[in-house]
């Protein structure tokens, strides 16, 4: 069986080989594109344009040509002179022809440095004739995309502490018929006693700030209306003098200030109404009268004529529920200030159960020791087992610190608790470190759009190979990431430029991607200054580089060989 013989033409970024057979097969010219191959989305794509000259196949020959990738088999593809009998691409004897092969291949390890050849076979009227001797066609494989950085990233669950609270106290001021005088036993009742002890406690206390009194007045629904609006007013006035007096006791300055204001409201038909429905000795037909009545008179006077004429049922209105409208509400609304940092923190040591939920949660993102941060997030979590947030931030955690499994279990237990997004993007984070691309994939759709699931979403795509849907999800913020998916995405000079103004700027990495977008952009100064720089700080990048298939225009250049050998 006779051996062809090869002559290689050109091998560059597009390499053009020529084989020569004996009387069969002549000539033929293989153009890879690209060349070296690119590993993208887990996957090499193997494009080659085949060029028969003039005459290149007899007319009864056919030819069986087989990419060869290392030790992998591409798919074969059979071509046939035009008057040969079987199945192939028909090939003009006189003009010859063109045949672009397309093949995707499983990417494996060993293709990184392994070559492109072409073998098969050369038969006429069904007959091998001859053996096509593997040429080399392309050399190795870029496999840029793997240096992706997998740091997914989780989600902490947000406290709702607030420092400053609004907050506020009341006490009620009750007054005979037609009168807006205030008694002296009236002062006796325990929750005007309550308002002068916390007044006496507020004057002592800086963590309270008072901020405004309001005093409004109230009248039963009888007598005149123009009278009861004045008797209203008069009774706020009263209460008011009557709580500065309460204040003067308790010594609270504050409380003696230019902070009230004061209104009477008038007749009170809104209380009388929620007085009656929770009166429960009037049985609930004469409620719903009562109310009808109320309802379908809109004057006052006639409400009032309605109701006397009712005479028992306005007896008993007259003994139990009016009484209860005259009257003097005074509100009390002041700022609460809460624990100080550090006596959360003391807090969280000594007496963790002085410290409520958000102040757990708050508490916690305090620390910037992880096993601190950890400890009060564990204590939120035992108190609080109905909270989904402690569970998921103990996972966050125990992620940080690189305890995926416990991680894991955490966020499914926060998950269990209540089905949140948050959960589910730390579970999707977990996913993509574990390598389970599609189950990542599922919980992140679910997450929202918050920007951790963006950029989790981001790696993804680098590993998916979609560049630019990568470029977007990974943000506007400068990261290792989002230049190599800029350069993955053909932009090598925005890539350098986001490494510049990234936290990987000076670390091995970030120079190694530097050297890989200057080799994109022929420019060996930077690829050599860069190079140095990372094997500097991590001598594996050494090998790495000399194995480097982005390299590989360089292999032959004494100034770039000399760094990585």
């Amino acid at each position: 069986m006779k051996k062809q013989r090869i002559r290689v033409l050109a091998f560059v970024a597009v390499a053009g080989t020529t084989v020569s057979s004996c009387t069969l097969l002549k000539d033929l010219e293989y153009n890879v594109t690209p060349c070296p191959l690119e590993m993208h989305g887990d996957s090499v794509r193997v494009q080659i344009d085949v060029t028969f000259p003039e005459k290149g196949i007899k007319k009864k020959a056919s030819a069986e040509i087989t990419p060869m990738l290392g030790e992998t088999a591409l798919k074969p593809v059979t071509f046939m002179g035009e008057k040969a009998t079987g199945n192939g691409n028909v090939i003009q004897y006189k003009p010859g022809g063109k045949y672009t092969y397309n093949d995707v291949v499983a990417y494996k390890p060993s293709f990184e440095n392994t070559e492109l050849k072409i073998t098969g076979t050369v038969s006429k009227a069904g007959k091998v004739k001859d053996e096509i001797e593997p040429i080399e066609i392309c050399k190795g494989t870029i496999v840029t995309p793997f240096l992706v950085n997998k740091d997914f990233k989780v989600i902490i669950a947000k406290d709702q502490f607030e420092r400053i609270t609004p907050k506020s106290t009341s006490a009620q001021i009750n007054y005979l018929k037609g009168k807006s005088d205030v008694r002296a036993t009236e002062l006796k009742d325990a929750d005007i006693v309550a308002v002068q002890d916390w007044l006496a406690k507020a004057e002592t206390n800086p963590k309270i700030n008072i901020k405004s009194v309001k005093i409004t007045g109230y009248a039963s629904p009888e007598g005149e209306e123009d009278k009861n609006g004045t008797l209203s007013t008069d009774r706020s006035n009263t209460a008011k003098v009557a709580l500065i007096d309460i204040a003067k006791k308790a010594q609270n300055a504050k409380a003696q200030g230019e902070i009230y204001s004061t209104s009477g409201s008038g007749e009170d038909f809104p209380g009388f109404k929620k007085a009656l429905q929770e009166d429960t000795k009037m049985n609930a037909d004469e409620k719903a009268l009562i109310i009808r009545v109320i309802e379908m008179n809109s004057s006052p006077a006639e409400r009032e004529v309605e109701l006397r004429n009712m005479r028992a049922t306005f007896t008993y209105l007259d003994k139990n529920i009016f009484p209860l409208l005259r009257r003097a509400e005074m509100m009390i609304s002041y700022d609460m200030t809460g624990f100080s940092d550090e006596e959360m923190k003391a807090y969280s040591v000594s007496k963790p159960d002085t410290l409520n939920l958000e102040e757990l949660l708050f508490c916690a993102a305090l620390y910037t020791d992880l096993n601190e941060k950890l400890r009060v997030y564990k204590i939120a979590e035992g108190r609080y087992a109905d909270d989904y947030r402690p569970s998921n931030n103990v996972g966050a955690v125990l992620y940080m610190q690189n305890k995926v499994s416990e991680a894991k279990a955490k966020f499914e237990k926060a998950n269990g608790i209540k089905d949140n997004q948050i959960s589910k993007n730390n579970l999707g984070a977990v996913a993509g470190v574990e390598g389970d691309r599609k189950k990542a994939w599922g919980l992140l759709n679910q997450a929202g759009s918050a920007s951790e699931t963006s950029y989790n979403k981001g790696i993804l795509n680098i590993q998916d190979g979609n560049y630019g849907p990568a470029e977007k999800n990974l943000g506007s913020e400068a990261s290792f990431n989002k230049a190599l998916a800029q350069m993955l995405n053909g932009n090598a000079s925005a890539a350098v430029s986001t490494i510049n103004n990234s936290a990987d700027k000076e670390t091995a990495q970030g120079y190694y991607l530097s050297a890989v977008a200057a080799a994109r952009q022929d420019q060996l100064n930077e690829v050599v200054s860069n190079l140095k720089s990372a094997i500097a700080k991590d001598g594996a990048y050494k090998a790495k580089g000399l194995n480097d298939r982005e390299f590989l225009k360089y292999a032959e250049n004494a100034t770039f060989t000399v760094i990585v050998k």
